[in-house]
C-alpha cells in the first residue's frame, strides 16, 4: 500500500521541528503594539514582572526562527510528532469529493494541544529560578497540560479555573490535583479580584477573563512568582507552530496541498499553531488557501466582536492589547466549549482578520455536537467541544463540495479529545442542549466599557 493510501500519516521522531516560526516575522504589517498602564507602547522589560524573561521576549520578537532548546526537544519527543490523519470513513458517509485531513492533538496526558506551549513556559520559568508559578484555565486543557509540566520540572503551580468549567468537568480538575498543582474555582475570594467580582455579583459563574485577573494578581504579590497563560499571547502561537509545521510536512509527504484550513477559536492558540507556515505562504503569494476560524455564536468575538485595545483580563490588571473584543466585562453563557469562552482574540490573527487574510464563521451549540458525534461515530475519536467546532464546518465545506462537485482538500484542526467531556454529551443525547447567542443590547454593554485610547 502507497502512503497516499494510508489513513494515518506519521513523521518519524527525527521530524520534530528544531525551531519555532515566529508569523510576525512574515506579516505584511505588524499588530498594533501592547500599552502598558501610562497607555504608551510596552516593551519586553514592562512584562518581566509577569512573565519569566525570555518568554516576555519571544512576545516582543519578530524573528523568524528561535531555536527549541534540547531540553524541551526531549519531552516533545514523548508525545510528537503527532499523527495527521486522513477522514475516510467520514468522507465515505458524506459521500464527498472532498479529502478530509486532520491533525489530532489528543494523544497526550493533557489531551490537547496545549502541552506544546506549557512545557517551554515552565522550562524557561524554571531556568530563571522561578519558584511558583499561576495560571488560569477554562475548560481545564491547559490547566492540565501546566500542571503536567509543572509537575516534570518540579514547579509549584496555582489554576484559577472557571467555575462553571470546574462544575461541569470535574474530572480536569481531578488530573490537575494528581499532577500536584493546586486548583481553585474562580471567581474565589483569594485575590482582590475575586473579591470584588464576587462583591458586584455573588452568583458570577467566571470566565477567562475573571480567571486570568486572579492568576495575575496572585502571580504579582508572591514573592519570586510568575504568571503563564495559554493563548492569545505572540509566544504561544510561536510554540503552537510545531502543529502547523508537522502538519506541513505530512501533506507534502502525500503530495496534498490544503485549499481550506479549519481551526476553532477561542484566544487563538490551536488556529494560530495550524495556519502559521501557510499563512506564511499566503502572505508571500505561494499559495492562496482558504483559512476560517470557526467560533461559538455565545462568544462571537470575530464575528461580533470590535477591533480596539481592551485589556486582557475582566479586573483590567494587564496590559491592553489591540485585538477584536466582546469588551473585558463581557460574560459569555454557559456553554460546554469553555475554552472558547473568552472575550478577545489574539493580536496577531485579530490583524490578520482584520486585513482579510482569514474568514471567521460562528456555529452554535447545538450543531457543533451534532458534529461531534457523527465524527466520533465513522472516525472513532471523540473530540472536545472546542475542537467539534472545527469539525462542524470542515463537514459543512465537504458537503458544500457535495453539492459543487469540487473535490477540495480539506485540513482542519482536532485540537484535543472529549474524553473528559462527558456530561456535555450526556446533555446532548438527553436533548438539553441549548443555543444561545447574545443580543445586539447585551454585547453594546460590552463594548460600552471599552478603553478610550486615542
Amino acid at each position: 500500500m502507497s502512503l497516499k493510501d494510508a489513513n494515518r500519516i506519521n513523521l518519524p521522531e527525527s521530524e520534530i521541528p528544531r525551531q519555532w516560526y515566529n508569523l510576525r516575522a512574515d506579516m505584511k504589517e505588524q499588530p498594533d503594539p501592547y500599552l502598558n498602564p501610562a497607555m504608551r507602547p510596552a516593551k519586553a522589560e514592562d512584562f518581566f514582572p509577569i512573565f519569566a524573561e525570555e518568554l516576555a521576549r519571544q512576545e516582543f520578537s519578530t524573528e523568524r526562527f528561535i531555536e527549541i532548546p534540547d531540553e524541551i526537544l526531549e519531552i516533545y519527543k514523548m508525545y510528537r510528532p503527532s499523527p495527521l490523519i486522513r477522514a475516510r470513513q467520514l468522507e465515505r458517509a458524506l459521500k464527498t469529493p472532498a479529502k478530509i485531513y486532520f491533525k489530532y492533538e489528543g494523544n497526550n496526558t493533557s489531551g490537547s494541544h496545549k502541552l506544546n506551549s506549557a512545557v517551554p513556559q515552565v522550562y524557561y520559568n524554571k531556568k530563571q529560578g522561578i519558584t511558583n508559578l499561576t495560571t488560569e484555565t477554562g475548560a481545564g486543557q491547559w490547566g492540565t497540560a501546566l500542571a503536567v509540566a509543572a509537575n516534570y520540572y518540579e514547579v509549584p503551580l496555582t489554576v484559577y479555573m472557571v467555575k462553571i468549567s470546574a462544575e461541569q468537568k470535574p474530572y480536569r480538575k481531578a488530573i490537575m490535583e494528581t499532577f500536584g498543582a493546586k486548583v481553585l474555582k474562580s471567581p474565589s475570594d483569594t485575590t482582590e479580584a475575586g473579591r470584588g467580582i464576587l462583591a458586584a455579583d455573588p452568583n458570577n459563574r467566571g470566565s477567562l477573563g475573571t480567571a486570568i485577573s486572579e492568576a495575575v494578581e496572585a502571580a504579582v504579590t508572591t514573592p519570586n512568582s510568575r504568571y503563564v497563560l495559554g493563548s492569545v499571547l505572540n509566544q504561544v502561537l510561536l510554540h503552537q507552530s510545531v502543529i502547523g509545521l508537522e502538519a506541513q510536512k505530512q501533506l507534502e509527504m502525500v503530495d496534498e496541498y490544503p485549499d481550506i484550513i479549519i481551526g476553532c477559536a477561542g484566544g487563538g492558540s490551536n488556529l494560530g499553531g495550524l495556519i502559521a507556515p501557510f499563512m506564511r505562504d499566503k502572505l508571500s503569494g505561494k499559495a492562496n488557501p482558504e483559512i476560517i476560524a470557526v467560533e461559538p455564536t455565545a462568544c462571537p468575538s470575530f464575528t461580533r466582536g470590535r477591533y480596539a485595545y481592551d485589556f486582557c483580563d475582566t479586573g483590567k490588571i494587564t496590559p491592553l492589547a489591540k485585538m477584536y473584543t466582546l469588551g473585558c466585562g463581557f460574560i459569555p453563557s454557559s456553554i460546554h466549549a469553555g475554552g472558547l469562552r473568552y472575550h478577545g482574540m489574539s493580536p496577531i490573527l485579530s490583524k490578520l482578520y482584520h486585513d482579510g487574510y482569514l474568514s471567521a464563521r460562528a456555529v452554535y451549540q447545538t450543531g457543533v455536537f451534532e458534529a461531534a458525534v457523527f465524527f466520533a461515530k465513522y472516525e472513532t475519536i471523540l473530540p472536545a467541544p472546542e475542537s467539534a467546532h472545527a469539525i462542524r464546518a470542515a463537514m459543512d465545506e465537504a458537503i458544500r463540495c457535495r453539492k459543487s462537485g469540487e473535490a477540495k482538500t480539506i485540513l482542519f484542526g482536532l485540537s484535543g479529545h472529549g474524553n473528559f467531556d462527558l456530561a456535555a454529551y450526556m446533555e446532548y443525547n438527553m436533548k438539553k442542549i441549548v443555543d444561545y447567542a447574545p443580543s445586539d443590547e447585551e454585547l453594546e454593554r460590552g463594548f460600552a466599557g471599552l478603553p478610550d485610547v486615542k
